[in-house]
């Protein structure tokens, strides 16, 4: 049995729809899989229905944009953690709401974005963005709006050519602070509705992790320990950017405290990495459907 509990849809900023990725999923004999949209949950009734379809295990999921800080790291200064929420009531109304306050500030920001960029590309004459793009970049996208969809309308308007170059000329140095959703705000969400939540992609090299107070595995695990525990479940142990090393650290530590261990390929669609991440089957057993 194949297991992906990461994977992205087009409601927040992967590529393919919830029908396209389960028919992949189907076709790649996925048997359990959840897709875990950023601040969005929107897609999750249509989710477990095309995938009961399918045959399809599937377990409700959403990745939420935690802010969070640890005083013996970076001066105490808060930064964006990701953390997966799996199997909650996607009817809660408590979830639900604060979902729908953080897709309306995501459009503020996507806004005061576009003032930034104005200036930028005022500097080296380049045209402006307009009320109409932003209609137009929100047009495109099908739940929550995020610096990826401006990314990939500036590629559409050969500003850049790709979504990297975006982020490394513009996006970046142009940014907006994201809402700021504590962890135990987070963690009472998730647990409200009956859900667990895990802390996403520890050692994620390329993306919000830990790594952005330290490389150190050991040191890692210590903050987990120190400021997180009463807040999280579990570990995403697998995931498609980890090593050897980081897999085995984070599976001996997860095992060491009974903490729930998941894994999953963190799919966008471009590339289609859905199921190439070796996770065992008992990992989906860990929650009950």
């Amino acid at each position: 049995m194949s297991t992906d509990l990461h994977v992205h849809s087009k409601h927040s900023d992967g590529k393919f729809t919830v029908e396209e990725i389960l028919a992949e999923a189907k076709t790649r004999e996925i048997r359990s899989i959840s897709i875990t949209d950023h601040d969005s949950i929107v897609c999750q009734a249509n989710a477990a229905f095309v995938a009961k379809e399918k045959g399809i295990r599937y377990f409700f999921g959403v990745e939420l944009n935690v802010t969070f800080s640890a005083p013996r790291f970076r001066e105490g200064k808060p930064f964006s953690l990701d953390f997966l929420g799996y199997q909650f009531n996607p009817e809660n109304e408590a979830l639900k709401k604060k979902l729908q306050l953080i897709a309306q500030y995501r459009q503020e920001r996507a806004a005061k974005i576009l003032e930034n960029l104005n200036k930028e590309f005022g500097k080296v004459g380049i045209e402006g963005l307009t009320k109409d793009d932003l209609s137009a970049i929100e047009a495109s996208v099908d739940g929550v709006i995020g610096r990826p969809h401006i990314a990939d309308y500036l590629v559409k308007k050969n500003i850049v050519k790709n979504r990297q170059e975006a982020f490394d000329r513009y996006l970046v140095k142009c940014d907006v602070p994201k809402y700021p959703l504590y962890l135990r705000e987070a963690s009472n969400l998730i647990r409200g509705a009956g859900g667990k939540l895990i802390l996403a992609h520890p050692n994620d090299p390329n993306g919000t992790s830990l790594v952005l107070l330290t490389r150190s595995l050991h040191e890692q695990t210590e903050i987990i320990q120190g400021f997180m525990f009463p807040h999280i479940d579990g570990v995403e142990c697998w995931h498609s950017r980890n090593d050897s090393t980081t897999t085995h650290h984070y599976l001996k530590f997860a095992k060491e405290h009974n903490l729930v261990m998941t894994g999953g390929s963190d799919c966008h669609q471009k590339p289609v990495i859905m199921g190439t991440v070796q996770i065992p089957d008992w990992v989906a057993d860990q929650f009950k459907l």
